[in-house]
Protein backbone atom coordinates (compact mmCIF):
# COMPACT_ATOMS: atom_id res chain seq x y z
CA UNK A 1 0.00 0.00 0.00
CA UNK A 2 0.72 3.67 -1.07
CA UNK A 3 2.29 5.78 2.05
CA UNK A 4 0.40 9.11 1.95
CA UNK A 5 1.43 11.93 3.33
CA UNK A 6 -1.50 14.30 5.37
CA UNK A 7 -1.08 18.33 6.39
CA UNK A 8 -0.66 18.29 9.78
CA UNK A 9 -4.03 20.18 10.20
CA UNK A 10 -6.62 17.93 8.32
CA UNK A 11 -7.90 17.00 5.44
CA UNK A 12 -11.46 18.04 3.82
CA UNK A 13 -13.39 15.21 6.28
CA UNK A 14 -11.53 16.26 9.23
CA UNK A 15 -8.64 13.68 9.17
CA UNK A 16 -5.53 14.54 10.58
CA UNK A 17 -3.93 11.27 9.92
CA UNK A 18 -5.13 7.07 9.52
CA UNK A 19 -2.95 4.24 10.03
CA UNK A 20 -3.53 0.46 8.88
CA UNK A 21 -2.02 -1.98 11.07
CA UNK A 22 -1.21 -5.73 10.04
CA UNK A 23 0.21 -8.53 12.00
CA UNK A 24 2.89 -8.63 9.43
CA UNK A 25 3.67 -5.34 8.93
CA UNK A 26 4.37 -1.73 10.06
CA UNK A 27 1.09 0.76 10.31
CA UNK A 28 0.64 2.18 6.97
CA UNK A 29 -0.75 5.80 6.30
CA UNK A 30 -4.07 5.97 4.69
CA UNK A 31 -6.22 8.62 3.31
CA UNK A 32 -9.83 9.26 4.32
CA UNK A 33 -11.00 7.20 1.03
CA UNK A 34 -8.82 4.28 1.61
CA UNK A 35 -10.68 4.61 5.69
CA UNK A 36 -13.97 4.61 4.13
CA UNK A 37 -13.27 1.79 1.60
CA UNK A 38 -11.82 -0.56 4.90
CA UNK A 39 -14.18 0.48 7.07
CA UNK A 40 -17.37 -0.93 4.85
CA UNK A 41 -15.19 -4.07 4.69
CA UNK A 42 -13.87 -4.74 7.82
CA UNK A 43 -15.34 -8.23 8.15
CA UNK A 44 -12.82 -8.88 5.72
CA UNK A 45 -10.04 -8.11 7.15
CA UNK A 46 -9.76 -9.59 10.90
CA UNK A 47 -6.22 -9.53 11.43
CA UNK A 48 -5.99 -6.02 10.53
CA UNK A 49 -6.95 -2.83 12.75
CA UNK A 50 -7.25 0.73 12.00
CA UNK A 51 -6.64 3.92 13.60
CA UNK A 52 -8.09 7.49 12.03
CA UNK A 53 -7.15 10.19 14.45
CA UNK A 54 -9.63 14.00 13.75
CA UNK A 55 -9.65 16.87 14.35
CA UNK A 56 -13.27 17.98 16.33
CA UNK A 57 -12.38 21.82 15.05
CA UNK A 58 -13.50 21.02 11.08
CA UNK A 59 -17.42 19.92 11.02
CA UNK A 60 -16.59 17.32 8.72
CA UNK A 61 -15.41 15.15 11.06
CA UNK A 62 -18.19 14.38 12.86
CA UNK A 63 -20.43 13.89 9.99
CA UNK A 64 -17.85 11.57 8.24
CA UNK A 65 -17.86 9.47 11.45
CA UNK A 66 -21.84 9.21 11.91
CA UNK A 67 -21.24 8.14 8.28
CA UNK A 68 -18.56 5.89 7.96
CA UNK A 69 -17.59 4.56 11.61
CA UNK A 70 -19.77 2.57 13.40
CA UNK A 71 -19.96 3.99 17.21
CA UNK A 72 -22.10 4.01 19.85
CA UNK A 73 -24.49 7.01 20.88
CA UNK A 74 -21.92 7.11 23.87
CA UNK A 75 -18.80 8.56 22.25
CA UNK A 76 -21.23 11.40 20.06
CA UNK A 77 -22.43 12.51 23.60
CA UNK A 78 -18.79 12.25 25.74
CA UNK A 79 -17.80 14.59 22.66
CA UNK A 80 -19.82 17.56 23.50
CA UNK A 81 -19.61 16.74 27.41
CA UNK A 82 -16.59 18.96 27.28
CA UNK A 83 -13.35 18.74 29.07
CA UNK A 84 -13.52 16.04 31.90
CA UNK A 85 -11.17 13.98 33.90
CA UNK A 86 -9.44 11.39 32.32
CA UNK A 87 -11.36 7.86 32.25
CA UNK A 88 -11.63 4.31 30.15
CA UNK A 89 -15.26 3.04 30.17
CA UNK A 90 -16.58 0.30 28.67
CA UNK A 91 -19.72 0.64 26.99
CA UNK A 92 -21.79 -2.14 24.45
CA UNK A 93 -17.98 -4.16 24.37
CA UNK A 94 -16.08 -0.50 23.18
CA UNK A 95 -13.63 1.62 25.20
CA UNK A 96 -14.61 4.92 25.51
CA UNK A 97 -11.52 7.17 26.87
CA UNK A 98 -11.26 10.62 27.83
CA UNK A 99 -7.66 11.91 27.96
CA UNK A 100 -6.91 14.93 28.98
CA UNK A 101 -3.02 16.46 27.64
CA UNK A 102 -1.41 19.13 27.49
CA UNK A 103 -0.73 21.23 23.97
CA UNK A 104 2.61 21.70 22.09
CA UNK A 105 3.33 25.17 23.45
CA UNK A 106 2.55 24.09 26.94
CA UNK A 107 3.66 27.29 29.05
CA UNK A 108 2.46 25.89 32.34
CA UNK A 109 -1.00 27.90 31.97
CA UNK A 110 -4.34 26.23 32.63
CA UNK A 111 -5.73 26.72 29.10
CA UNK A 112 -2.90 25.43 27.98
CA UNK A 113 -4.80 21.71 28.43
CA UNK A 114 -7.41 20.42 26.18
CA UNK A 115 -8.71 16.64 25.94
CA UNK A 116 -8.67 13.45 23.30
CA UNK A 117 -11.35 11.62 22.53
CA UNK A 118 -11.77 7.76 21.78
CA UNK A 119 -13.07 5.24 20.94
CA UNK A 120 -11.36 1.53 20.15
CA UNK A 121 -12.66 -2.05 19.50
CA UNK A 122 -11.18 -4.69 18.49
CA UNK A 123 -10.51 -2.99 15.14
CA UNK A 124 -11.18 0.16 15.31
CA UNK A 125 -9.81 3.08 17.30
CA UNK A 126 -11.07 6.77 16.32
CA UNK A 127 -9.48 9.45 18.65
CA UNK A 128 -10.61 13.06 17.78
CA UNK A 129 -9.68 16.33 19.54
CA UNK A 130 -9.76 20.17 18.91
CA UNK A 131 -6.27 21.18 19.60
CA UNK A 132 -2.86 19.58 18.56
CA UNK A 133 -1.69 17.69 21.60
CA UNK A 134 2.00 16.92 22.96
CA UNK A 135 0.88 12.83 23.62
CA UNK A 136 -0.74 12.00 20.36
CA UNK A 137 1.93 13.33 18.41
CA UNK A 138 4.58 11.62 20.50
CA UNK A 139 2.42 8.14 19.20
CA UNK A 140 2.06 9.27 15.63
CA UNK A 141 5.42 9.68 15.36
CA UNK A 142 5.71 6.25 17.04
CA UNK A 143 4.18 4.81 14.30
CA UNK A 144 5.53 6.53 11.54
CA UNK A 145 9.26 6.13 12.36
CA UNK A 146 7.86 2.22 11.93
CA UNK A 147 7.40 0.73 15.51
CA UNK A 148 5.48 -2.55 15.84
CA UNK A 149 1.73 -2.02 17.37
CA UNK A 150 0.48 -5.24 18.13
CA UNK A 151 -3.47 -4.40 18.83
CA UNK A 152 -5.57 -1.50 19.21
CA UNK A 153 -5.75 -1.66 23.03
CA UNK A 154 -1.75 -1.56 22.50
CA UNK A 155 -2.01 1.45 21.01
CA UNK A 156 -4.34 3.06 24.02
CA UNK A 157 -1.70 1.71 26.17
CA UNK A 158 1.15 3.53 23.74
CA UNK A 159 -1.00 6.79 24.07
CA UNK A 160 -1.35 6.54 27.86
CA UNK A 161 2.43 5.77 28.47
CA UNK A 162 3.19 8.85 25.98
CA UNK A 163 0.91 10.94 27.76
CA UNK A 164 2.75 9.73 31.34
CA UNK A 165 5.63 10.92 29.65
CA UNK A 166 4.83 14.22 28.75
CA UNK A 167 3.34 14.70 32.52
CA UNK A 168 6.61 13.75 33.85
CA UNK A 169 8.08 16.09 31.79
CA UNK A 170 6.49 18.81 32.81
CA UNK A 171 7.24 18.06 36.83
CA UNK A 172 10.79 18.39 35.96
CA UNK A 173 10.20 21.47 34.64
CA UNK A 174 8.17 22.42 37.32
CA UNK A 175 10.62 21.09 40.03
CA UNK A 176 13.38 23.25 38.30
CA UNK A 177 11.51 26.51 38.81
CA UNK A 178 10.50 25.00 42.13
CA UNK A 179 14.33 24.31 42.84
CA UNK A 180 15.53 27.96 42.21
CA UNK A 181 12.57 30.04 43.77
CA UNK A 182 14.26 27.30 47.16
CA UNK A 183 18.11 28.49 46.62
CA UNK A 184 17.16 32.05 46.05
CA UNK A 185 15.26 31.62 49.83
CA UNK A 186 17.67 30.10 51.14
CA UNK A 187 19.99 32.61 49.76
CA UNK A 188 17.99 35.56 51.10
CA UNK A 189 17.47 36.86 47.80
CA UNK A 190 13.21 37.72 48.58
CA UNK A 191 12.56 38.91 45.02
CA UNK A 192 10.60 36.04 43.10
CA UNK A 193 6.94 36.74 44.28
CA UNK A 194 4.40 34.69 45.94
CA UNK A 195 2.14 34.93 42.80
CA UNK A 196 4.43 32.89 40.73
CA UNK A 197 4.71 29.62 43.29
CA UNK A 198 0.32 30.27 43.75
CA UNK A 199 -0.03 30.03 39.61
CA UNK A 200 2.46 26.86 39.49
CA UNK A 201 0.26 25.36 42.12
CA UNK A 202 -2.84 25.83 40.74
CA UNK A 203 -1.84 24.27 37.13
CA UNK A 204 -0.58 21.33 38.92
CA UNK A 205 -3.77 20.98 40.93
CA UNK A 206 -5.43 21.07 37.83
CA UNK A 207 -3.47 18.54 35.59
CA UNK A 208 -3.35 16.04 38.88
CA UNK A 209 -7.37 16.59 38.70
CA UNK A 210 -7.76 16.17 35.24
CA UNK A 211 -5.37 14.00 34.38
CA UNK A 212 -6.09 11.35 37.57
CA UNK A 213 -8.01 8.29 35.78
CA UNK A 214 -11.39 7.50 37.64
CA UNK A 215 -10.32 4.92 39.90
CA UNK A 216 -13.86 3.13 40.33
CA UNK A 217 -14.30 2.89 35.89
CA UNK A 218 -10.65 2.26 35.64
CA UNK A 219 -10.38 -1.07 38.43
CA UNK A 220 -14.05 -2.06 36.98
CA UNK A 221 -12.35 -2.32 33.22
CA UNK A 222 -9.07 -4.06 34.17
CA UNK A 223 -11.14 -6.71 36.67
CA UNK A 224 -13.53 -7.22 33.40
CA UNK A 225 -11.51 -6.71 30.31
CA UNK A 226 -14.01 -7.11 26.88
CA UNK A 227 -13.68 -10.38 25.42
CA UNK A 228 -11.53 -9.20 22.77
CA UNK A 229 -9.04 -8.03 25.01
CA UNK A 230 -6.06 -10.30 25.17
CA UNK A 231 -4.63 -11.32 28.41
CA UNK A 232 -1.35 -9.11 27.35
CA UNK A 233 -3.24 -6.27 26.32
CA UNK A 234 -5.03 -5.83 30.01
CA UNK A 235 -1.50 -6.39 31.59
CA UNK A 236 -0.10 -3.64 29.71
CA UNK A 237 -2.64 -1.46 30.72
CA UNK A 238 -2.44 -2.40 34.22
CA UNK A 239 0.98 -1.31 33.89
CA UNK A 240 0.81 1.72 32.07
CA UNK A 241 -1.74 2.82 34.74
CA UNK A 242 0.90 1.89 37.61
CA UNK A 243 3.28 4.35 36.00
CA UNK A 244 0.44 7.05 35.42
CA UNK A 245 -0.31 6.62 39.21
CA UNK A 246 3.70 7.21 40.28
CA UNK A 247 3.72 10.67 37.89
CA UNK A 248 0.61 12.15 39.50
CA UNK A 249 2.43 11.20 43.21
CA UNK A 250 5.25 13.37 42.16
CA UNK A 251 2.90 16.01 41.67
CA UNK A 252 0.85 15.70 44.74
CA UNK A 253 4.59 15.30 46.24
CA UNK A 254 5.43 18.65 44.11
CA UNK A 255 2.21 20.39 45.66
CA UNK A 256 2.88 19.94 49.28
CA UNK A 257 6.81 21.32 48.88
CA UNK A 258 5.21 24.60 46.83
CA UNK A 259 2.96 25.06 49.73
CA UNK A 260 5.27 24.65 51.96
CA UNK A 261 7.72 26.98 50.43
CA UNK A 262 4.81 29.61 50.41
CA UNK A 263 4.14 29.63 54.07
CA UNK A 264 8.12 30.05 54.78
CA UNK A 265 8.14 33.14 52.17
CA UNK A 266 4.99 34.09 53.81
CA UNK A 267 6.46 33.97 57.07
CA UNK A 268 9.68 35.75 55.96
CA UNK A 269 7.27 38.77 54.37
CA UNK A 270 5.56 38.66 57.84
CA UNK A 271 9.00 39.00 59.42
CA UNK A 272 9.84 42.10 57.64
CA UNK A 273 6.45 43.42 57.66
CA UNK A 274 6.44 43.46 61.32
CA UNK A 275 10.34 44.87 61.56
CA UNK A 276 8.82 48.04 59.48
CA UNK A 277 5.92 48.08 61.89
CA UNK A 278 8.06 48.20 64.50
CA UNK A 279 10.17 50.66 63.35
CA UNK A 280 7.36 53.20 62.60
CA UNK A 281 6.24 52.45 66.08
CA UNK A 282 9.20 53.68 67.55
CA UNK A 283 9.72 56.27 65.36
CA UNK A 284 6.17 57.52 66.44
CA UNK A 285 7.13 56.77 70.18
CA UNK A 286 10.43 59.24 70.36
CA UNK A 287 8.36 61.63 68.41
CA UNK A 288 5.06 61.92 71.07
CA UNK A 289 7.28 63.94 73.86
CA UNK A 290 8.57 66.55 71.22
CA UNK A 291 5.34 66.93 69.64
CA UNK A 292 3.41 67.44 73.00
CA UNK A 293 5.76 69.87 74.31
CA UNK A 294 5.79 71.91 71.34
CA UNK A 295 2.20 71.94 70.97
CA UNK A 296 1.98 73.45 74.49
CA UNK A 297 4.91 75.49 74.40
CA UNK A 298 3.27 77.28 71.25
CA UNK A 299 0.25 77.84 72.27
CA UNK A 300 -0.34 81.94 72.42
CA UNK A 301 -1.38 82.67 75.86
CA UNK A 302 -0.06 83.71 78.83
CA UNK A 303 2.06 82.36 81.49
CA UNK A 304 4.22 80.13 79.37
CA UNK A 305 6.69 78.41 81.77
CA UNK A 306 9.95 79.69 81.72
CA UNK A 307 9.30 82.34 78.70
CA UNK A 308 11.63 84.60 80.26
CA UNK A 309 13.95 82.37 81.26
CA UNK A 310 17.57 82.65 79.48
CA UNK A 311 17.94 79.21 80.40
CA UNK A 312 14.23 78.01 79.48
CA UNK A 313 15.36 76.35 75.73
CA UNK A 314 17.89 74.32 77.31
CA UNK A 315 15.67 73.25 80.15
CA UNK A 316 12.76 72.36 77.98
CA UNK A 317 15.56 70.30 75.58
CA UNK A 318 16.24 68.51 78.79
CA UNK A 319 12.34 67.45 79.27
CA UNK A 320 12.02 66.41 76.26
CA UNK A 321 15.36 64.17 75.88
CA UNK A 322 14.35 62.41 79.11
CA UNK A 323 11.03 62.03 77.96
CA UNK A 324 12.25 60.14 74.75
CA UNK A 325 14.84 58.39 76.34
CA UNK A 326 12.03 57.08 78.42
CA UNK A 327 9.77 56.24 75.61
CA UNK A 328 12.74 54.47 73.41
CA UNK A 329 13.89 52.14 76.98
CA UNK A 330 9.92 51.27 77.42
CA UNK A 331 9.50 50.44 73.75
CA UNK A 332 12.93 48.38 73.11
CA UNK A 333 11.72 46.94 76.34
CA UNK A 334 8.52 45.42 75.35
CA UNK A 335 9.66 44.38 72.26
CA UNK A 336 12.70 41.98 74.02
CA UNK A 337 9.42 41.18 76.36
CA UNK A 338 8.01 39.61 73.08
Amino acid sequence: MQTVTLPYGSDQTGLVCGYLFDKDTQGQAIESKQAEEWLAARGQHPDQFIWLHFNLANTASEKWLKKHAELGDEFYETLHEGQRSTRIELVDNMLIAVVNDVLHDFSFDPADISTLFLNVDRQVVISARLKPLKAVDRLRNAVKSGEPIRSSVELLTHLLRDQADVLSKIVRDAIQRVDGIEDNLLAGKQNQKRANLGELRRVLVRLQRLLAPEPAALFRLLQRPPNWVAEIDSQELRHATEEFSMVLHEIATLQERIKLLQEEIAARVNEGNNRSLFVLTIVTVLALPINIIAGLLGMNVGGIPLGQDPQGFWIIAGIVATFTAVAGWLAFRKRDDD
